[in-house]
């Protein structure tokens, strides 16, 4: 098979959809080499850094749109060099397809990722929205496959949407190889230092937003007396000045340390000191960091309902995302039961197994092959 990938995300994006692109890639180039692969991308600067796998060939504008806007290209005449590039299947990795994809004699494959936008509207813009809304449902529309990255996203689709249950399917993400082997004590050590870390300490990591409701664990270590330092990785927004607001009128601000950019490289260390991670999210499509602290070992609370369920299985504890007596509580019990602590990281490796990476290409492959 020749397969096109919506690169656009692959070069630009450091995180995110960034990471699932270029996971995707990947994957597909290491487990189902007999395939061809092809990127397709309006611009030639890669600000990732991705290293291109050999024979993976790149695809830029043709033709006038290339010289109007190169996004213009990607969103509304990127047929053409799919046609003349011979694609069997061209793959939208970030929610969306050319509008022209139904006239380059391609399948195509649209990933969607989530609907936050659909169903907590009150923290996007309204232009945002109705941007979204559009591009993403009418490439649901346009697709021959939609590939949902849980049951979450597949049940909004058809619930928000109406997308057809019988052209969807699920193919859950898994994460970085580099968080499936914990670190040598040398190299967390030397990251320790780097950042000016604690010995032990509550870890968060995402972004610093609203959505992901950090306060709810800022809140607990303050009315519940909870003496530990959390680590907050993630990028900043005016969410993480309201949190510092709040620590400081409770005495703990000393206590909350964020880290704004720090090396992926990094991270599986920092997973690796952590006494416990938090990810209380009041709503995500998947959930990633919560795949790679249980690859690293590390204890988990997460929040009730939504995704969470699929992605941390019977390995994390919840908590539901607005009760802080129930985070107190939780909190407490892990943190203070080394017993608790191991039997959860016992059961995390073995959820983890269930997203390794043969597992999740076989499945990509598959869908690809239902529409050869």
């Amino acid at each position: 098979m020749r397969i096109g990938f919506d690169a656009k995300r692959m070069f630009r994006n450091l995180s995110g959809l960034g990471n699932y692109s270029r996971g995707t890639l990947e994957l597909m180039y290491k487990y189902h080499p007999d395939n061809s692969y092809l990127l397709f991308s309006a611009y030639d600067e890669n600000r990732a850094g991705f290293v291109i796998p050999e024979r993976v060939e790149c695809v830029t504008p043709t033709g006038i749109t290339c010289d109007i806007s190169p996004s213009l290209w990607r969103s509304m005449s990127m047929a053409h060099d799919i046609r003349r590039r011979r694609v069997d299947i061209y793959h939208g990795l970030s929610n969306e397809l050319p509008l022209d994809v139904r006239r380059s004699g391609a399948k195509s494959v649209v990933t969607i990722h989530d609907l936050i936008f659909v169903r907590y509207p009150n923290l996007y813009k309204k232009v945002d929205r109705m941007l979204y809304a559009y591009k993403y449902k009418k490439s649901c529309l346009l697709a021959d496959r939609v590939i949902a990255i849980s049951h979450q996203t597949k049940n909004d689709l058809m619930e928000f949407w109406n997308i057809p249950e019988e052209v969807i399917d699920v193919v859950y993400q898994g994460c970085n190889p580099i968080f499936y082997k914990r670190p040598a004590d040398a190299a967390i050590a030397s990251v320790r230092a780097k950042y000016g870390l604690p010995e032990t300490f509550i870890l968060s990591v995402g972004t610093i937003e609203e959505r992901k409701n950090l306060m709810l664990t800022v809140k607990a270590m303050a009315e519940g007396n909870i003496d530990l330092p959390l680590v907050a990785c993630g990028r900043k927004t005016p969410y993480a000045d309201a949190i510092m607001e709040y620590a400081a009128s409770k005495g703990i601000a000393d206590r909350i340390i964020m880290l704004h950019n720090v090396d992926m490289s990094d991270l599986p260390a920092i997973y690796a000191m952590a006494l416990v991670f938090v990810y209380v999210s009041l709503f995500e499509g998947f959930g990633i960091p919560i795949l790679e602290a249980l690859n690293i070992g590390v204890p988990v609370i997460t929040a009730k309902g939504g995704v969470f369920g699929e992605t941390g299985g019977d390995a994390c504890a919840y908590v539901g995302p607005y009760d802080i007596d129930e985070m107190i509580e939780t909190l407490r019990a892990v943190a203070g039961d080394t017993l608790l602590r191991e039997s959860m990281m016992e059961k995390g490796h073995s959820w983890a197994a269930r997203f390794a990476d043969d597992a999740v290409a076989a499945e990509l492959n598959a869908v690809y092959r239902k529409l050869m």
